[in-house]
């Protein structure tokens, strides 16, 4: 038993900073739209902040054709395949899907983020894909906010899931 205490002496410092390592890093503050959605505000590229409904039920991330034109012009969409979907009224839809290089919500950083192309100007989702990216999150009521809690190895997140496709 002696021989175990300093072991267990040295892993309770590296279990107290792994616990602090998924606390909540980054809280973004949402806003209630009709019905019971929520909104956030988010950086896409270049293209300034806007607005971006939380949806936990949507397996992508979306984002209209007006966002995709812009990001289109400074190089930061990069097309890569097509996505049969089924929308929450059951109907089918087939979507193209781009690669964005860059995407700020709050100040959380995330790259690569792949996002559905969605027609006209139809509101855009902050969907799983990008979630997951960023880490935990703690969806909150009230305060309506959303707290992101692996905003400091979401680059890295990225890098190694492009690596393992």
């Amino acid at each position: 038993m002696k021989k175990l205490l300093p072991l267990f002496a040295l892993l309770g410092p590296l279990t107290f900073s792994a616990a602090n390592a998924n606390e909540a890093s980054n809280t973004i503050p949402m806003w209630q739209g009709n019905a019971t959605t929520f909104y956030v505000q988010a950086e896409v590229g270049e293209m300034g902040a806007m607005d971006f409904m939380v949806d936990t039920g949507s397996g992508y991330m979306t984002i209209n054709e007006t966002t995709l034109a812009g990001l289109k012009e400074s190089g930061q969409a990069e097309y890569q395949r097509e996505l049969r979907g089924v929308l929450a009224n059951g109907s089918e839809i087939v979507v193209p899907v781009y690669e964005l290089a860059e995407m700020n919500i709050g100040n959380c950083r995330l790259t690569n983020v792949e996002a559905a192309v969605f027609p006209g100007k139809t509101r855009q989702i902050l969907g799983l894909n990008a979630l997951k990216q960023a880490g935990n999150f703690t969806f909150s009521f009230n305060p309506p906010q959303l707290a992101l809690s692996g905003c400091q190895g979401a680059e890295i997140l990225a890098d190694a899931s492009d690596q393992q496709q």
